[in-house]
């Protein structure tokens, strides 16, 4: 299938590992010309040049904190002025930290609300208006799985990625007749950095290994085993793509069936 993504010009934030940089890997293997920002700029310098040499296509880089609404300014204006236009912005962070309600102060609350929502504020914001102007775009939230069925010990991505899930969708009825989706997608249990810092955690507080959370993470979801990252990747560059112009306004889970509800 062609998805029509040569010469598409994609933004991914938080690209320099885990679920950011295979959606970077898969937009630039389909062709385009790929953004990408991270906080550290070793790591994000490293990530691009091997996507690079992967898969034959420039990458930008520059390393941004998502959550400085003057950086990610800087940074949409960065890509404009390297490759005329703005076709595509994944948003994307890191997580907020696993905690209990008892064990979680206001400033938890302000710091997940500015890496979560607000930085994909800052990312439509400066993108949706020269979407806007083309005629054509695709905005993608990646949020969790957990906006549809909450998991205990995560207070935080529970609530706050609930909001960016209802921001996705307002966008999607404000931007539609522009000729720009918007998408927000769900990811599950799937084998990245950060699920092996949580398996790390909650081994902790709960007495076992690691190993047992893992084990007791796949006895829930239906296919059996977690996820992969390039798993996830293909569902995000199919919205991107010229075949999904008529899927908006959605929240995508990519998590192997443990969503039990209907919708």
């Amino acid at each position: 299938m062609n998805l029509g993504l040569t010469d598409r010009v994609a933004i991914v934030a938080a690209a320099s590992s885990g679920l950011g940089r295979a959606v970077a890997t898969e937009l630039s293997r389909e062709g385009a010309r790929v953004a990408i920002c991270a906080r550290t700029a070793s790591d994000l310098a490293k990530t691009a040049e091997e996507i690079s040499r992967e898969t034959g296509h420039e990458v930008f880089h520059q390393s941004v904190d998502v959550t400085n609404q003057a950086a990610v300014a800087a940074f949409v204006a960065a890509v404009e002025h390297r490759f005329g236009r703005i076709d595509i912005c994944v948003t994307n962070s890191g997580g907020p930290p696993s905690k209990l309600f008892k064990d979680t102060n206001s400033s938890d609350w302000k710091s997940a609300v500015d890496l979560l929502l607000m930085s994909a504020v800052f990312f439509a914001q400066e993108t949706l208006p020269r979407m806007q102007k083309n005629k054509w775009g695709r905005f993608i939230t990646i949020t969790s799985y957990t906006v549809k069925q909450p998991v205990d010990g995560l207070l935080l991505s529970n609530s706050v990625r609930s909001a960016v899930t209802g921001l996705a969708r307002t966008l999607a009825n404000e931007y539609a007749a522009h000729g720009i989706t918007v998408n927000n997608v769900c990811p599950g249990y799937t084998g990245t950095d950060r699920l092996g810092e949580l398996a790390e955690v909650l081994s902790k507080r709960h007495g076992t290994t690691p190993q047992e959370v893992y084990a007791g993470w796949e006895r829930q979801i239906p296919a059996g085993r977690i996820g992969k990252p390039e798993e996830f990747a293909a569902v995000v560059a199919f919205l991107a793509s010229e075949r999904a112009s008529y899927v908006n306004g959605t929240s995508i889970a990519v998590d192997g069936g443990i969503v039990r509800s209907l919708l």
